[in-house]
């Protein structure tokens, strides 16, 4: 039954708020029981009062006098009690209705005053006081509390508040509940929603960004995630029509050729089977490149590290391409110490710096120039690869990571993408900063625990 979200909530907050009023009804019940033992404790010292006052008064007149006794009962009338004076026999002296019946005018009149003051206690018992004097019952006296008006006031305005505030707050508390439960499962719905719509396929859907609390932190990742997901298959797509494009041309030509050869308008000689052979070579390339790809994305289950020195791994690939490089006419510089040293694996690193070289002497035209140069401090360990060459767009920069994402014409945009899965794969990370027409700097970072490794 409180399978939404929402409703778990508003049935939690409600909980709460009932909880609150709860403790509310007690306090008044606590307070109530508290005020009625003191005006018990008050009553009670009233009475002992009237009792001494009745065994004084039978001392000095030497016995009971009605006259005498009639103004300790409008006395006993004015600190709240009715009152019934009965002798040793039990039998009745004086009371209240006797004792105002008798009054003067004038006190009848204060009196009359009085008792708007003052109500019945909701009960007829008169409480039995036995008097005394020197050891012996002289009579009894028998009182019944009137409740004072302000007494009676103070609870009903008890109640009246507590049931103000049990439809003041509790309104307000359930208003607030509602609210507070739409508004904290609103942005959960609407995740639900687009992860719904992106489950669908519509990778487009965003949430809309309007807290900055956990709930918001996780809307900001869900649309990186949404993007990323876009992007990615963008460029998934991009790659179907770019091996579709790269396979249909060797494809085309391989099958003309053949066609030719067993028509018999084309002969089948080295010329012919050269060219076969090199079409072939491009779809190799093709799958290779894919292939090498994914061994990159698992390389870490693949690696082999161990304490290397850099300067003689960089030297020798450097030695391997200074032909290509100056064929070319560029310059190919290595700036690095004999002491820099990195706990990687060496057959990896010699495939990143492999692939960035490759890359900048493509990017970089005559007389242009690359610089490998490593750099090492207390914090981490730097490799640069820089040229000279036409750059990166603005544009491009921040996707030249992806997979499969390449300008036009530059073949299917792989290889960085397997360089920085082989840094990634070996606790390093991979940087780039780039301007059009003034070159590229690629920079590979690792960590110091990997350059003082022993």
């Amino acid at each position: 039954m409180l399978k939404s979200l929402r409703l778990k909530f508003l049935v939690l907050l409600l909980g709460v708020a009932v909880v609150a009023l709860s403790g509310t009804i007690i306090l008044r019940e606590l307070m109530l029981s508290d005020f009625a033992a003191y005006l018990e404790g008050e009553s009670e010292n009233k009475a002992y009062w009237i009792q001494a006052a009745l065994e004084g008064a039978y001392e000095r007149n030497g016995g009971w006098k009605i006259d005498a006794q009639a103004e300790d009962v409008l006395w006993a009338l004015t600190l709240g009690f009715e009152m019934r004076l009965l002798n040793q026999q039990g039998e009745m002296i004086v009371d209240t209705e006797h004792a105002i019946r008798n009054a003067s005018p004038s006190v009848k009149r204060r009196l009359s005053a009085l008792s708007e003051f003052r109500v019945s206690s909701g009960t007829g018992e008169f409480a039995p006081y036995p008097l005394f004097l020197g050891g012996k019952q002289i009579g009894t006296l028998e009182l019944h509390p009137l409740q004072p008006t302000d007494s009676a006031l103070f609870v009903r305005r008890t109640d009246l508040f507590l049931a103000l505030s049990v439809l003041a707050v509790g309104g307000l508390a359930i208003l607030i509940s509602v609210l507070f439960s739409l508004r904290l499962t609103r942005p959960v719905k609407e995740l639900s929603q687009a992860a719904s719509a992106i489950s669908r396929g519509d990778l487009k859907r965003r949430v809309t960004i309007s807290r900055q609390d956990e709930l918001g932190e996780l809307a900001s990742t869900f649309n990186r995630m949404a993007q990323d997901l876009e992007i990615q298959e963008s460029l998934r797509r991009k790659l179907i029509a770019d091996v579709a494009h790269e396979l249909r041309t060797p494809l085309g030509v391989m099958r003309g050729e053949l066609e030719g050869m067993m028509d018999g308008l084309i002969q089948t000689d080295e010329q012919r089977l050269q060219s076969l052979y090199d079409e072939t070579g491009r779809l190799k390339h093709l799958v290779d490149g894919i292939e090498e790809l994914n061994q990159a994305e698992a390389s870490s289950l693949t690696l082999r590290p161990q304490r290397i020195a850099l300067k003689p791994l960089l030297d020798n690939i450097i030695e391997r391409l200074r032909g290509r490089f100056e064929g070319k006419g560029l310059t190919l510089e290595l700036a690095c110490s004999d002491t820099e040293e990195l706990y990687a694996d060496p057959q990896k690193m010699s495939q990143i710096v492999l692939n960035l070289l490759s890359n900048a002497l493509k990017a970089t035209e005559n007389g242009g120039q690359v610089t490998v140069a490593v750099a090492s401090g207390k914090a981490e360990l730097r490799i640069v690869v820089e040229d000279s060459g036409c750059g990166i767009s603005e544009k491009d920069l921040p996707f030249i990571f992806e997979r499969f994402y390449h300008a036009a014409g530059e073949g299917l945009g792989i290889g960085l993408t397997i360089v920085k899965e082989l840094v990634e794969a070996q606790g390093g990370r991979i940087e780039a900063k780039s301007a059009v027409n003034r070159g590229s700097a690629f920079t590979i970072i690792f960590p110091a625990r990997l350059h003082n490794s022993s």
